[in-house]
């Protein structure tokens, strides 16, 4: 894999420890959302959609019920995750703006064909992202633009997505949008790093080759 795609998977490393970057009010200030971020709710019908789009999917690529129970018992905290990764990319988003930095379609299409050609075909892709991170294939696009904007942003800032330097552009990106994340998903603590132990499926290094679950 191209260093380019190398340096922007290094980022589902860092998201573990950096994640306290966030900032949260931690009150219920907004009924019906899940998080606001820079003044925009994710409402909470908003996150299960999100969380349902997996579990379709892990139940259209399993065969019987012990599979599709096996592939929920690995992602069992699928929808504290889904939001973490949810706001993680808006505030990704809003650092990369500041930095001028823009994504377009025929970047994404482009790396997603060097990765369909890795995985076989574009359905081994789907399903390798679907079970390795928990990426529904409808979101497949989003989370390649997510890796491209990453490993942009870092270039643009001289650096690379492990260094500091990249996660104080995020630190700020954070502190200028604010999150204020409703209490039922946790809270975020910078000073004790808070939800280090989410398993992002935001970003994740990759060679491509229902159940009720506690919120």
């Amino acid at each position: 894999m191209h260093r380019r795609r190398r340096t922007a998977f290094l980022l589902s490393a860092a998201l573990v420890t950096a994640a306290p970057l966030l900032t949260a009010c931690g009150n219920d200030a907004h009924p019906g959302a899940a998080a606001v971020v820079g003044g925009d709710r994710i409402t909470v019908s908003q996150l299960e959609n999100r969380v349902n789009e997996v579990r379709s999917a892990q139940r259209a690529a399993t065969t019987g019920e012990a599979q599709y129970e096996q592939a929920i018992a690995k992602s069992g905290g699928l929808t504290r995750d889904t939001l973490h990764v949810m706001v993680l990319d808006r505030v990704l988003h809003r650092a990369a703006q500041d930095a001028g930095v823009t994504v377009t379609r025929k970047e994404v299409q482009s790396f997603r064909g060097e990765l369909e050609k890795q995985a076989g075909d574009s359905k081994a892709l789907e399903v390798a992202w679907l079970q390795q991170y928990g990426v529904a294939p409808e979101r497949l696009d989003d989370n390649l633009r997510v890796q491209i904007e990453a490993q942009k942003l870092a270039s643009a800032l001289g650096t690379d997505t492990s260094q500091p330097a990249f996660w104080k552009a995020l630190s700020e990106a954070s502190k200028k949008l604010g999150v204020d994340l409703n209490p039922r998903y946790g809270d975020w603590d910078v000073e004790k790093s808070s939800r280090v132990d989410a398993k992002l499926p935001w970003l994740r290094e990759v060679t491509p080759s229902g159940s009720k679950e506690t919120a």
